[in-house]
């Protein structure tokens, strides 16, 4: 079991409500659920960053890094990869700088858009990749060990669901023509 991860493990865990030195009682269960979601994925990331810093990335940049490591020799484009990204970054083209300042990854402009650039992990990734792999694993394990395997299928089953209630709905086009008539343009006092 690997030792770098600081995991403790008790006979009664506490609430959320106890670990955060709460008064008052939560204003209903969802209340008390999120806290507990937020507090929990805190702790294990906070986890799972000693594991990665100590190879000088960070969990995003080893997110990036998997990322492309699974897109193969087609490599994949920026936009892409921030798609894909368990924690969305708005600065993905940043985290990618870094990256390829470190030789983790390699980028080229497409030669069939211009506009689109296309990024590729490196040896050097791939073996980074290579060295943290067990240790990642092993502090993935032992992070969600007080959980047995069928209470972590209904975790992870729970959590789906959590994430496709929270879809964003699709947009209505601007372009649509109302069933009234043709979409009103509004006036442009600058134009006679």
């Amino acid at each position: 079991m690997y030792s770098g991860l600081n995991v403790r493990l008790v006979s009664r865990p506490r609430s959320v409500q106890e670990e955060i030195q709460q008064r008052r009682p939560f204003s209903s269960p969802a209340e008390e659920a999120v806290v507990a979601l937020v507090r929990t994925a805190d702790l294990l990331r906070r986890a799972l960053t000693h594991l990665v810093e100590p190879h000088g990335i960070t969990l995003q940049q080893y997110n990036v890094l998997r990322i492309l490591r699974g897109a193969g020799a087609e490599g994949l484009p920026t936009l892409e990869i921030a798609g894909r990204m368990i924690e969305q970054a708005p600065g993905v083209t940043r985290l990618l700088d870094r990256l390829q300042a470190k030789t983790l990854v390699r980028r080229q402009r497409s030669t069939d858009d211009r506009r689109q650039i296309r990024c590729w992990i490196t040896p050097a990734g791939l073996a980074l990749l290579d060295r943290l792999e067990s240790a990642m694993q092993d502090g993935g394990r032992l992070f969600m060990a007080p959980l047995s395997a069928a209470d972590v299928t209904t975790f992870v089953r729970l959590l789906d669901a959590l994430r496709a209630g929270t879809s964003p709905a699709p947009r209505p086009s601007t372009d649509v023509a109302r069933p009234d008539g043709p979409r009103a343009r509004p006036a442009n006092k600058e134009m006679k």
